[in-house]
């Protein structure tokens, strides 16, 4: 046998000049030496080679209907698959709640991080079907843990199916799925913070404006000019001017910064995304800006406190500082990933900026700020809150106590030191609750 294919595999002479291709010549070896192993005296070989043949034959036989029914199935249906980093897998979630086929589904998962819903049902991992404008949809929910990065993490996707080869019909899915979060995040404003992607803060309840109380007019003006702002996005596209608007509330601590910019979001039914700028670095802070929704409060809560945002004095002092540093002590990882003032800047207005929102700076000290964050196109709004006025603490007072008169709100301002409406809350926090410990004392010394 071994003879035989050395016959066969020699050149034979003057093959050089007999013009057949090498890829064609090596066919008819492959050809001849399986002949000659099947018409050879060898029965083991030609018995073997033969079981090989037919079993390979079996084996694409048995795989062929599988095969013609996967290339039916690719060739009539459509995919659409959503995975967690992205805003639209909580939409999606929260379109569940609203269909009626989630009352037949039994296999479901308990979810509190939805908007709205301290403890929501939804289809678990795995796979479901429903119904869909007259199509069958059949959807795979998986869940998967990521070791690989440096902090392990959940990793989970959606993946819908339905018959048919239009994308037209997963538009109008995706529209429908759009406008039912349009219609949820129109009710309520939210709290969002950034870990690698926008995580809804689910402990979070928004202050009314009513409970937030300035010194006159101060509340209406500003009202009214984000009313304005809101109204007017027909005419900065005419004039080509960029569809966003800046504000800076300053003044010392406990003034109700922070209140009034979640009491905004109230009013107006806008969700906050704010923005911690010492976990970011410039990369990171253009992606998180770039994913944020339009019609949304983009908040920098002490913005002072950031070195992103201070003067750039002080900021080559702080680098010159770094770089002074002795080499193999532990420096701040913030102080070489951390958001540059370029990086600020840019994405307030310039070309990453985002457009239809609000961005809201808070701090304390108004001159630690560089002043190119505070020109007009970056800031055009800024509002001073200062010490409490005792107007202001009448007001609070009676909202504590809306059965007191005037004269005992004001006996009561004029007998109690206060320098802000923070520490004039907690006096009347302390007051009340000393209102409600009296009568229980009372009732148990009367039972006894």
């Amino acid at each position: 046998m071994l003879g035989l294919l050395r016959r066969r595999i020699q050149r034979p002479p003057g093959s050089a000049s007999s013009g057949h291709s090498p890829v064609i010549s090596m066919k008819k070896m492959i050809f001849q030496f399986v002949k000659g192993l099947l018409t050879s005296q060898n029965q083991f070989a030609s018995g073997g080679l033969l079981l090989m043949i037919v079993g390979a034959i079996g084996v694409y036989l048995r795989s062929l209907p599988m095969r013609l029914c996967s290339w039916v199935i690719y060739q009539t249906t459509m995919v659409l698959t959503v995975t967690d980093d992205d805003a639209s897998f909580d939409w999606i979630k929260e379109w569940f709640l609203e269909q009626k086929f989630l009352k037949r589904v039994r296999w479901l998962d308990l979810d509190t991080s939805l908007r709205g819903e301290e403890a929501a049902l939804i289809p678990a991992p795995g796979k479901h079907r429903f119904w869909y404008c007259g199509r069958p949809f059949w959807v795979w929910f998986s869940r998967k843990d990521d070791t690989q990065g440096w902090t392990p993490r959940r990793l989970e996707s959606l993946t819908f199916r339905t018959i048919g080869r239009d994308p037209e019909f997963f538009k109008k899915f995706v529209r429908e799925v759009v406008a039912c979060h349009k219609r949820k995040i129109r009710l309520a404003s939210y709290l969002y913070a950034y870990d690698e992607a926008w995580r809804y803060v689910c402990a979070y309840t928004p202050r009314v404006l009513d409970s937030v109380i300035l010194k006159a007019g101060e509340k209406d003006r500003l009202v009214e000019d984000v009313r304005t702002f809101r109204a007017s996005r027909e005419r900065y596209g005419r004039l080509g001017v960029p569809y966003h608007r800046g504000y800076l509330f300053y003044g010392p601590p406990g003034t109700g910064k922070t209140s009034l910019v979640s009491a905004l979001g109230e009013r107006f039914g806008m969700s906050i995304y704010a923005v911690n700028l010492t976990e970011l670095n410039d990369r990171t802070l253009k992606t998180a800006i770039g994913s944020v929704p339009s019609g949304a409060i983009i908040l920098f809560e002490d913005i002072d406190c950031m070195k992103a945002g201070n003067r750039r004095s002080e900021q080559g002092n702080s680098e010159a500082a770094s770089a002074a540093m002795v080499p193999g002590e532990k420096n701040d990882p913030a102080d070489r990933f951390g958001v540059t003032l370029s990086g600020l800047l840019n994405v307030l207005d310039g070309f990453h900026a985002p457009e239809n929102v609000l961005f809201v700076m808070t701090t304390n000290r108004i001159e630690a700020l560089d002043p190119a964050l505070l020109r007009p196109g970056r800031i055009d709004y800024k509002l001073y809150m200062g010490k409490a006025a005792d107007a202001q603490k009448i007001e609070l007072y009676r909202r504590f106590f809306p059965a007191a008169s005037e004269y005992e709100a004001i006996v009561f301002v004029e007998s109690h030191f206060a320098e802000t409406m923070a520490e004039f809350q907690g006096l009347l926090l302390s007051l009340e609750q000393e209102q409600i410990v009296e009568p229980e004392s009372e009732e148990t010394m009367a039972l006894t």
